[in-house]
């Protein structure tokens, strides 16, 4: 029979999926990293082979349990009984060995050992302790490195979720001062009805100017008319006192003529002279309204000046609005590095998913074989299962949040189409207003320059003749 088990023990060994330590390597581990204080210090070599003593080996079970369950040491001395139990003292020594093969035969099958039994824990074997122990230290490296690569994967999560923070931060602060850039804010409002009316006024003043200006071109073509005929009546008028000399000096030579002669004459030439007299004062009366015309245009001048102050004023707020346009560039440069960094997380998490998949998939298959050979499950497992989903479902959370994020950022991206489209129309506008008022104080001041040119003209013609 012993022969039998033997045989069956190494046909087991053979089967192990699970790598078998050397003796020098388990109690170096479990020194290390199970055991602490006095326990670490008191186990060699010789608790394991060549013959193994129960006690070290169930205080090792122990401190298994211990660290992977997080169970107390008073659990394991405690009776699973009524109180009313006659001669409690003879469970004294067995519940603690029944608590501890109790809690192994759930642990053990997680490590690819499935045929654990009592004698393993009151009478254990040498070879039979090392593939246990080396199964356990097999789980806890294992166990070890998926502590590892979660803690990784979490710091990476919360780095992640930190980024995804900083961003909806930064997205909401770029929106803020997108709409503080798009509409005005009160304490310029005033100043931008004020230059809307100011524009207002510019046009009406502009088209009034106009009209003055024809008006003031066909009064100066008038002037001009009437100088002309009072021109050409004083050379007329010169002509005539010229012939009046000559014929007086005749006269003059011929005096046997009568006096009432003479002084029909002399009166004739008396009202010539108060004749010319009145022209010269009418002429007088023109020049003085010419002046005054030019003052007028002087004051246009000045009117024309504010005009200019008030475009370059335009031009003023032009530059401010293409520096918001700026503004606005830099602020979706800033969202499509945001995108892209999103998209970067995605594919990160896709591929962690896939990675999570194909493990899925091989843990799958690695417990549909060990279904076979056992068909209960440990409630251990299904608490392992439960965490994993509950991880799972964290993970869908956090996808759905990527997911509206990157439908917030599509509505951030149209907005921000719009509000460049809304920009360009009224640069545009202003763009236009401002090249028709330029075009139109070029031709008004052209039009002043000329007549004043014209006017300054004929008074230095005037003054010449008179």
């Amino acid at each position: 029979m012993a022969a039998q088990q033997y045989e069956k023990e190494a046909a087991g060994m053979s089967r192990n999926t699970f790598p078998v330590y050397k003796v020098d390597a388990i109690v170096q581990f479990y020194r290390t990293e199970v055991l602490t204080g006095q326990e670490a210090k008191h186990l060699t070599k010789n608790d394991i082979t060549p013959n193994p003593k129960a006690e070290t080996i169930q205080r090792l079970y122990m401190r298994v349990l211990e660290l992977i369950f997080r169970i107390k040491p008073e659990c394991f001395y405690a009776m699973p009984l009524s109180e009313n139990v006659q001669y409690p003292m003879l469970y004294e020594w067995v519940t603690p060995i029944m608590n501890v093969y109790t809690r192994m035969c759930q642990f053990l099958p997680i490590c690819h050992v499935y045929d654990f039994s009592l004698n393993d824990v009151i009478s254990p074997k040498a070879k039979r302790t090392i593939i246990i122990l080396s199964a356990i230290q097999n789980f806890l490296i294992f166990r070890k490195q998926r502590l590892e690569s979660t803690a990784a994967q979490q710091q990476s999560f919360r780095s992640d979720l930190e980024r995804l923070q900083a961003y909806t931060r930064e997205i909401k602060e770029a929106e803020k001062k997108i709409e503080k850039l798009s509409i005005i804010p009160p304490e310029q409002q005033a100043e931008a009805k004020e230059l809307a009316a100011a524009l207002t006024e510019l046009t009406t003043n502009t088209q009034h100017e106009y009209q003055d200006v024809s008006a003031m071109n066909e009064k100066v073509a008038q002037c001009k008319t009437g100088i002309a005929e009072i021109s050409q009546k004083l050379s007329q008028r010169r002509v005539e006192v010229a012939t009046l000399k000559d014929e007086i000096v005749k006269l003059k030579s011929q005096i046997v003529e009568s006096p009432e002669e003479l002084r029909n004459e002399m009166e004739r030439m008396k009202e010539t002279v108060k004749n010319i007299k009145t022209s010269k004062d009418l002429a007088d009366e023109r020049l003085v309204e010419l002046q005054m015309r030019v003052q007028c245009a002087g004051q246009v001048e000045a009117e024309i000046q504010v005009l200019l102050k008030q475009l370059q004023d335009l031009q003023d707020i032009i530059c401010q609005t293409n520096q918001q346009k700026e503004k606005i560039q830099d602020l979706v440069a800033l969202n499509e590095a945001l995108q892209k960094e999103l998209r970067s997380l995605s594919t990160e998490e896709a591929q962690l998913k896939r990675v999570l998949a194909m493990k899925l998939d091989k843990e799958s298959k690695q417990q549909i074989r060990r279904l076979k050979k056992k068909e209960v499950k440990d409630q251990q497992v299904k608490n392992i299962y439960g965490q994993y989903d509950k991880i799972h479902e964290k993970r869908e959370e956090v996808v759905k949040l990527i997911e509206e994020k990157n439908h917030e950022t599509k509505q951030f991206n149209e907005k921000i189409h719009m509000l460049k489209e809304k920009c360009s129309q009224r640069t545009q506008k202003a763009q236009e207003i401002y090249d028709h008022l330029l075009t139109t104080l070029e031709q008004y001041n052209k039009r002043i320059e000329s007549i004043v040119l014209e006017t300054n003209a004929d008074i230095s013609k005037m003054k010449s003749n008179f």
